[in-house]
C-alpha cells in the first residue's frame, strides 16, 4: 500500500467486468446543480445511455439530481431526461446539496458529477467507480484532467490553484499529489460518506478530502485520469466567495477557522 492517494488511468478493466465486479451493490449517480438547465439534461443522458439500467451497460442504478433552489428549469429537464429529482429545502449551497444527495440515494455507492459540464463521457462514471468496485482498501475517488480556459488548455481551475492547492501543500501536505481538490466528480462507498462531515458551501469537495485522508490514511484516496473536462467558467467576481468557503473549510479542519475546535 503507498502512503500518499494513488493515481488511476481512467477505466480499470470492460465495463462487463465492472458490472460483474458490483457483485449485488448498487450505483447512483448524483447531481447537485442549480440553475444548469442549459447541460443538466446532457449530462443525465450521457450517464442513462452509457451505463443506466436501460438502454445502458447496468453499472448505474439510479440517476439523482438534487435541485438546488433554481430559478431556471434545471428540475424539469432533468425529470425530462430521465432522472429522478429531489429539491433542497431551506439554505442552499453546494455541500448541503451533496448531504441531501446522499441522504435520497438508493445506492451502496455514490458518484457525484457537475451539473454544468459540457461534455461529460461515460468515463467520467466507469473511472469513478473502477477503484472503488476493484480495491477494497479504497474510500473515495477523485477526478482529475485539464481544464481549458480561453485560449490556454490548461488555464482553468483558478481557485483550485491559487487556494486549494497551496493550501493543502501548507496545511495537508500528505493530500499534496491530489490534481484536482476540488473537482466535483467525486464517488465512495456509502458507509465512507456517513462517517464525515459534509462542508455547507464550496468548502465541501476539500473537507472531503481532508476528512477522509484522517479517518482512513491518505492511500485510501484514489484520483482517475479523466481527460479534458469542459464546463461554464465563472467570472472573477463569483470566484471570490467561492475561494473563501474552501479557505474556511480547510482552516476549520486545523481549529483555526471560526468553527474549527
Amino acid at each position: 500500500m503507498t502512503d500518499g492517494p494513488r493515481t488511476f488511468r481512467q477505466a480499470l478493466c470492460t465495463i462487463p467486468d465492472l458490472v460483474a465486479a458490483k457483485a449485488g451493490r448498487t450505483v447512483t449517480v448524483c447531481i447537485p446543480a442549480r440553475n444548469e438547465e442549459r447541460t443538466i439534461a446532457q449530462v443525465v443522458r450521457t450517464v442513462l445511455d452509457t451505463h443506466g439500467p436501460a438502454p445502458g451497460s447496468g453499472l448505474v442504478d439510479e440517476v439523482l439530481v438534487v435541485d438546488d433552489g433554481s430559478a431556471d428549469d434545471t428540475a424539469g429537464r432533468s425529470r425530462s431526461a430521465g432522472a429522478r429529482v429531489v429539491s433542497l429545502t431551506g439554505p442552499g449551497g453546494k455541500g448541503r446539496a451533496m448531504a441531501a444527495g446522499l441522504e435520497a440515494a438508493t445506492g451502496d455507492l455514490l458518484v457525484y458529477l457537475d451539473g454544468d459540464v459540457e461534455n461529460t463521457s461515460e468515463v467520467f462514471v466507469s473511472g469513478m467507480v473502477g477503484p472503488l468496485l476493484l480495491a477494497d482498501d479504497v474510500a473515495l475517488v477523485k477526478g482529475f484532467y485539464d481544464r481549458p480556459y480561453g485560449d490556454d488548455p490548461q488555464g482553468g481551475g483558478r481557485v483550485t490553484e491559487l487556494v486549494a492547492r497551496p493550501v493543502i501543500e501548507l496545511l495537508f501536505p500528505e493530500l499534496a499529489a491530489v490534481r484536482q481538490p476540488l473537482a466535483g466528480e467525486t464517488a465512495a462507498h456509502r458507509w465512507v460518506l456517513e462517517k464525515v462531515d459534509f462542508a455547507p458551501d464550496y468548502g465541501v469537495e476539500l473537507g472531503l478530502l481532508v476528512d477522509v485522508a484522517r479517518r482512513f490514511g491518505a492511500s485510501a484516496i484514489a484520483q482517475v485520469d479523466l481527460g479534458v473536462r469542459i464546463h461554464r467558467n465563472r467570472p472573477l467576481s463569483e470566484l471570490r466567495p467561492q475561494a473563501t468557503q474552501v479557505l474556511r473549510a480547510a482552516l476549520d479542519r486545523t481549529g483555526i477557522g471560526p468553527d474549527g475546535s
